[in-house]
């Protein structure tokens, strides 16, 4: 069982800049493929980011190329979402999530290939 904790949400005023972290326990961290996605309020949970096991392949959502990086520090079993430019269209709930990786190089921009989720936290991006 792995636990996922989210931190560093927050308001931010439009053009800025938030780091989100996601810390894991309990499992093996170094496998799984880990990924971020968010939820607006009214809205359908949508892929943002993800990032193999080994950190050598990463995807991301066209809605966010360019402005937003995931990386991930495996001794520290976190994973990061570096996040600039935001604009108010990014405000939602951001969640963490763990993918069992079948390989060092896959990441995973479904839902369904995530058995573990954080909590979430809020980011509110004014205008």
């Amino acid at each position: 069982q792995v636990q996922l904790v989210e931190s560093g949400g927050g308001l931010v005023q439009s053009g800025g800049s938030l780091r989100l972290s996601c810390i894991a326990s309990g499992g093996a961290f170094t496998r799984y493929a880990m990924g971020w996605f968010r939820q607006a309020s009214g809205k359908e949970r949508e892929f943002v980011a993800g990032i193999s096991w080994s950190g050598r392949s990463t995807s991301s959502a066209d809605s966010v190329k360019g402005r937003f990086t995931i990386s991930r520090d495996n001794p520290k079993n976190t994973v990061y979402l570096q996040m600039n430019t935001l604009k108010p269209e990014d405000t939602a709930v951001y969640y963490c999530a763990a993918a069992w990786g079948q390989t060092s190089s896959m990441t995973y921009t479904a839902g369904a290939a995530y058995v573990y989720w954080g909590q979430g936290t809020q980011v509110t991006v004014s205008s």
